[in-house]
């Protein structure tokens, strides 16, 4: 399986296309502290440091980069944090509203299906993937914890590997500061909410509690979910602050009723209903992240950062697909180990404008358990599957920034990943150990060119891969031969704007094609996965946000995607030239703030996406597609207190998950989204 041979060299003269976004009166301030001549758009008030020392800035080394900041993200009526990437442009979400498996991002023309999971999860720089590639730990962070998202997308980051395959998330959350803070919010299906936050920063001691408690009895019948999380920081500087060492720990706890999924006359007629055989489903979760912290300055011109870490995953869920199918009990036990270092050299070189030189590795060992049950209302009766894996992965890069004149930067870098690990299946007591992928080699290149104030042109490319996961990760029996991983190898070419002080944003087209990609049996005993063949996928992002005047901020963004099967493997020939399942062409979200007084701000936005199909034949029909709209107003009562009021779904549009179930009722099953919906909230700072 050879990747696609689209070299470097016929991407970087494409550079063309226009790109836009601008600054609102809140990231101003932060705009003013970011490099011009980058293509990182920002959206709100995140926290600016300096970039002299530490690890080479994301904003800096890559060129199709968001970030949001904790602010716009702070208020928005979300259940779930993974709901807070609607702001983030190209982002697709997919909402399953199936208690603790309530949904996922996605982008670059890959769907949240958990088939091909493709997003890397970072929360403060930690991985925050399970084995299968999804992010059950994004849970477990809530808004107000938030200081910033930064969206990676594309192939040309080299400081991850694994799961790093279309790009990549980082939630930050608050650290450093003094204040007290509560959040109350109380709305539709009875939602109730806390969050409370505390920041206690000295001369040389930063400490930071949360704690966040939710219950919502759900828009649809059986869907109760109760939820917490906790976590503190603590960080240490010297006088000198010539290094910094904190602790991070995380605690997270969900337990949620399953509404399950209904047949398409059914949904549209009864959306709230959930059948009778769904009545014992349900889910209970529980997270842990503990995480150390080093950051040092080891001269004027090195620096030095390491992370070490531990995570926990436990999860039990109780499903029943459709009346003619058990209900199942599905078990997943994770622990991970890992760590991640990195060396940033900034050297002053006489016939360059600046230089830097980064190297990093990282290393991950996994143990975990799968386990499945055919089950009677909880009660087991039979047992499907107990399989027992070590997954261990060992990566290591390097990346230089190479400015030759202000206006010009360069940023080479390679990246190699080497896996290992066995697998035992508990039932029969059969061994395999894991498929000799060899050395993932990725090189990488992305280029900055700002000859103008208000532009930037850039372009990048590069190599991600990706594997097996679960049992399709070993050579289990009778497969013998080594597979061989993935090549996903992508381009992007662009241009980022400024034409004037109010408007800003980004136009840009990609493309990413994979070498034999590997789809996940989702309702499969074995844990084995199907070979999908060889794919494409590629689009245009458009970005534009706008401040005409003090009091006004307007912000859209539209992305064009598609998805082709070029050769299907053998298993699935009636798939060649058809899409991919689960990928709307069109992605969209739009909005406007208005501050009407110095104490009242309001605000409306709406997003959407066309329909998509359920299966990679495309024979199935096509769903999914809905334009929401949303109303909300902020009023500020004090300095201390203010109360706000959402409006979700202001027209009551329905809008569902759809899924065909080939296996069960061999149709499609359909889970409807929330109706109309309103929420109001009291933020107090003491």
């Amino acid at each position: 399986m050879n990747a696609s041979a689209t070299p470097a060299r016929a991407v970087l003269p494409v550079l063309a296309l226009t790109c836009v976004s601008v600054l609102s009166p809140l990231s101003q301030a932060v705009a003013e502290g970011l490099a011009q001549d980058n293509s990182t758009l920002t959206l709100g008030a995140v926290t600016v440091t300096g970039a002299s020392t530490g690890p080479l800035a994301t904003s800096s080394v890559l060129s199709s980069v968001d970030i949001l900041g904790g602010d716009i993200l702070e208020k928005m009526p979300v259940a779930y944090s993974w709901e807070l990437f609607n702001r983030a442009p190209g982002v697709m979400l997919t909402g399953f509203n199936q208690g603790t498996t309530s949904g996922k991002l996605s982008f670059r023309g890959f769907n949240g299906e958990g088939e091909v999971n493709a997003v890397k999860l970072l929360i403060d720089g930690i991985p925050s993937n399970t084995n299968d590639g999804n992010m059950p730990f994004i849970d477990s962070v809530f808004p107000m914890d938030i200081d910033s998202i930064e969206v990676v997308r594309g192939t040309s980051d080299p400081r991850y590997g694994l799961n790093n395959i279309a790009g990549n998330v980082n939630i930050n959350t608050r650290t450093g500061g003094n204040y007290n803070k509560a959040r109350l919010r109380y709305g539709s299906f009875n939602t109730r909410e806390v969050q409370l936050a505390k920041g206690i920063e000295t001369s040389n001691w930063t400490q930071n509690y949360f704690f966040a408690r939710q219950q919502v009895d759900g828009y649809r019948d059986h869907g109760d979910t109760e939820r917490y999380s906790f976590s503190g920081k603590w960080f240490y500087t010297p006088d000198a602050g010539n290094y910094r060492l904190g602790l991070i720990a995380r605690h997270y706890e969900a337990d949620a009723q399953e509404a399950g999924y209904l047949s398409a006359d059914d949904a549209r007629h009864h959306p709230r209903m959930s059948n009778d055989f769904n009545a014992t489903d349900k889910g209970t979760r529980r997270t842990n992240q503990v995480s150390l912290h080093l950051d040092a300055d080891l001269a004027d011109s090195l620096s030095w950062s390491a992370k070490t870490y531990l995570n926990t995953f436990d999860d039990r869920r109780w499903t029943q697909y459709w009346r003619t199918s058990s209900q199942q009990e599905r078990d997943a036990y994770e622990t991970q180990y890992g760590a991640l270092t990195s060396l940033t050299w900034r050297p002053e070189v006489d016939w360059l404008h600046a230089f830097a030189l980064e190297g990093g590795s990282d290393v991950q060992q996994q143990q975990n358990r799968s386990e499945r049950y055919r089950t009677l209302s909880r009660v087991r009766q039979a047992q499907t599957r107990d399989q027992q894996f070590d997954f261990n992965t060992v990566g290591a890069y390097v990346q230089a920034e190479i400015e030759p004149w202000e206006s010009l930067k360069i940023v080479p870098a390679y990246r190699v990943d080497k896996l290992s690990g066995d697998f035992t299946n508990e039932l029969t007591g059969q061994k395999a150990d894991i498929n000799d992928y060899g050395l993932i080699k990725q090189p990488k290149l992305s280029v900055v060119y700002s000859p103008w104030q208000f532009a930037s042109l850039y372009a990048n490319w590069g190599r991600t891969f990706q594997v097996g996961t679960g049992a399709a990760a070993y050579k289990v029996p009778p497969r013998n031969e080594d597979l061989a991983p993935s090549i996903n190898e992508g381009w992007e070419t662009g241009v980022k704007f400024t034409p004037a002080s109010w408007v800003d944003g980004r136009v840009a087209y990609w493309r990413q094609d994979a070498t034999g990609e590997v789809s996940r049996r989702l309702n499969d005993p074995s844990g084995e996965s199907d070979n999908v063949g060889q794919t494409r996928r590629w689009g245009y992002d458009l970005q534009v946000n706008l401040h005409p005047d003090a009091r006004t901020e307007v912000w859209m963004s539209y992305s064009w995607q598609y998805s082709k099967i070029l050769e299907p493997s053998s298993a699935l020939p009636g798939s060649k030239g058809q899409e991919i399942d689960h990928v709307p062409h069109h992605l969209w979200n739009t909005g406007v703030s208005y501050q009407a007084t110095p104490a009242l701000q309001l605000s409306a936005w709406m997003n959407g996406q066309t329909n998509y199909y359920l299966e990679r034949e495309n024979t199935q029909g096509t769903y999914g597609g809905y334009v929401l709209m949303n109303l909300g107003a902020t009023y500020q009562v004090s300095e201390t207190l203010s109360v706000d009021v959402q409006l979700k779904n202001l027209t009551n549009r329905y809008y569902e998950y759809v899924w065909y179930d080939p296996d069960g009722a061999d149709a499609s099953l359909h889970s409807p989204g929330d109706g109309r919906a309103l929420y109001a909230g009291l933020t107090v700072e003491f």
